[in-house]
């Protein structure tokens, strides 16, 4: 197949792309702006492609999603068969804090893509969805069927996307779709090949690598006074690789299933959950550093607790995790942070 992949110099789009290369032997075009991207990491997987003996081909565009006159032309030439959309803006505080930089990016973007899909018969569509659609669930572990209700600006653009791809899969019979709502993604290239280079991150893990090995003088806990057994938020926290390996599931389930049309929606999680406190710890017993760690008011659009129920993807896509392991997933991130911290000497 011909894919195209939004955000492929990204951290979730990167292990994607590398996974295609190595397993499946396709020809790849990313599409990335790089502003959270990286030109490093489409070398690394340029690297991995010239390595991979398998036909796989890579090609790397820069351009914006914003671009809508070159979007077009791109999707018009390519002869996609498919497209992995990563492209996004994800921060939660920043979604507060600018909310139409989100609908802007998230939503409008994503719906132009899927007009020009469309338009030039790309009949397979991969949405990078979240769990900060449900909210704040009444149930744990969340399902598919559970409600709605985000809580921010980032979680109400991902599930107006993902509105979008539904409507325009029922009015078009050729376009099928995968909605993958992701839990928290955590971790690296088993390898140390690629990891989250994601500047001024917040994501819980990277920051704790970053703090074990002296990148930050501390870090900060937001918030220990939520309903939770050690009153800090719960995550389902995935590796990047088992997150990775569910869209490779997608793909495989809409070639066997080419005229689908009902919602195709999975949670991507292990099932079961860590506190921030959880995870500090563990982050320690790994780097085998006692960094610094304060408290801090909660942050905006947090929800207490976020579980995945995991039954429809293992069942539907035959999905099937390789990382499960909390200690696994702070060494690869762990990992990565001592290498990138090398190249910068």
């Amino acid at each position: 197949m011909h894919i195209l992949v939004t955000g492929g110099a990204g951290y979730i789009g990167s292990h994607v792309v590398k996974q295609l290369l190595e397993n499946k032997g396709d020809d790849i075009t990313i599409l990335d702006n790089l502003s959270t991207g990286h030109q490093s990491t489409v070398d690394m997987l340029k690297a991995i492609c010239s390595n991979a003996d398998n036909g796989a081909s890579l090609n790397f565009i820069k351009a914006d999603l914003s671009d809508f006159a070159g979007i077009e032309q791109i999707v018009k030439d390519g002869n996609f068969d498919a497209v992995i959309h990563f492209a996004a803006s994800i921060v939660v505080p920043e979604s507060v804090e600018n909310p139409l930089k989100y609908y802007m990016n998230n939503t409008v973007n994503t719906t132009h893509l899927i007009l020009q899909c469309n338009r030039y018969g790309v009949g397979k569509f991969i949405f990078s969805s979240t769990a900060a659609v449900y909210g704040e669930p009444k149930e744990v572990p969340v399902s598919e069927a559970t409600p709605t209700g985000p809580i921010n600006p980032y979680g109400s653009s991902k599930l107006m996307s993902e509105t979008v791809i539904r409507d325009a899969a029922a009015a078009n019979s050729d376009f099928n779709y995968v909605i993958l709502r992701y839990f928290n993604v955590a971790g690296a290239d088993v390898q140390n090949r690629i990891g989250q280079s994601f500047p001024n991150a917040t994501h819980l893990i990277k920051v704790a690598a970053q703090t074990a090995i002296g990148q930050r003088e501390k870090m900060s806990i937001f918030g220990e006074d939520y309903d939770t057994p050690d009153g800090t938020c719960i995550r389902d926290y995935i590796h990047v690789d088992d997150l990775a390996s569910a869209h490779l599931s997608a793909l495989d389930y809409l070639d066997s299933n080419p005229e689908s049309q009902t919602p195709n929606i999975f949670n991507v999680g292990y099932g079961h959950g860590f506190s921030v406190k959880e995870v500090i710890d563990t982050m320690k017993k790994v780097s085998q550093a006692d960094f610094s760690v304060e408290k801090a008011p909660r942050r905006a659009g947090d929800p207490a607790l976020l579980i995945s129920n995991n039954n429809r993807i293992k069942s539907v896509l035959k999905w099937q995790s390789r990382y499960d392991d909390l200690e696994l997933i702070c060494k690869t991130a762990l990992d990565w942070e001592k290498k990138i911290a090398g190249n910068k000497e």
